[in-house]
């Protein structure tokens, strides 16, 4: 196994032939530590939890995805635009990509859910869903509606403070991921991403209210978050899903962006 790739602000690689794209729109990252033996069993064939100072994460993140968009057709403004809340746990492969694992994503249209679920194997799940921004608060709700509704809700509000200028070890570890692992038709697969450094805020959170992880296989954390970001969001593009034993180049450009190292 190749050691992990280096934490970069900015993606590695380019992609100039996207399979998606869109925009990840008013989002909050919650993050709280866990022990990496509690999750490793949560993670596709073929990928390990990617830990910081030994220790693994698990991410809740609220935000609202805007203008999904095929290849390099238009974003679609209603089907493609909705509310989504993700549980995330963070993985490294074989060949050292550093990625994301979706334990759950609950989204406000049922069209995505399906294609979501359907099309690329993903977690997706139908919830009726709903952000509210006033002066320098952002309130997110959502509640399960299908194909698993039994009550699974969360209620987050936070509070948005000062710019972070330089981002800490911790939380470029926990922002800046490169692609997606996950148990795809034939095989755990690897799907990459490219998009420009995240702004981001320090953020406080006022309201925290969820079993989104335990429905999720993840025991509910009892201490507070290690980390509560807010970022106005980022457009982005996806590449095409490869063998989690192959290497992630189709639809990249053939020269690779300048590494650098923040852990």
């Amino acid at each position: 196994m190749q050691s992990p790739a280096s934490v970069t602000p900015d993606a590695p690689v380019s992609l100039d032939r996207p399979l998606f794209t869109q925009s990840w729109l008013d989002l909050t990252f919650i993050h709280w530590a866990v022990e990496p033996d509690a999750v490793a069993g949560l993670l596709p064939s073929g990928t390990v939890p990617d830990t910081h100072h030994g220790a693994a994460h698990v991410g809740l993140v609220a935000f609202r995805m805007h203008k999904v968009g095929l290849l390099r057709l238009p974003g679609v403004p209603y089907f493609g635009s909705f509310p989504e809340t993700n549980v995330r746990l963070y993985s490294v492969d074989a060949q050292g990509r550093r990625g994301v694992v979706f334990r759950s994503m609950d989204a406000a249209r049922l069209l995505p859910v399906l294609i979501g679920r359907l099309g690329f194997r993903l977690p997706y799940l139908w919830s009726r869903m709903d952000i509210r921004s006033g002066g320098d608060t952002v309130a997110y709700s959502s509640s399960r509606r299908w194909p698993a509704p039994g009550g699974a809700y969360s209620r987050i509000t936070v509070r948005t403070g000062e710019r972070v200028e330089e981002p800490t070890e911790l939380e470029h570890f926990l922002t800046a991921r490169w692609g997606m692992h996950n148990a795809f038709f034939g095989g755990s697969k690897y799907l990459p991403n490219d998009h420009p450094r995240w702004p981001l805020y320090r953020a406080e959170l006022i309201t925290c209210e969820e079993n989104l992880l335990p429905a999720a296989g993840i025991l509910a954390p009892r201490d507070a978050p290690v980390s509560v970001l807010y970022s106005p969001g980022v457009p982005v593009r996806l590449g095409y899903p490869v063998r989690a034993g192959a290497e992630a180049h189709r639809g990249m450009r053939g020269s690779r962006r300048p590494s650098k190292s923040s852990s």
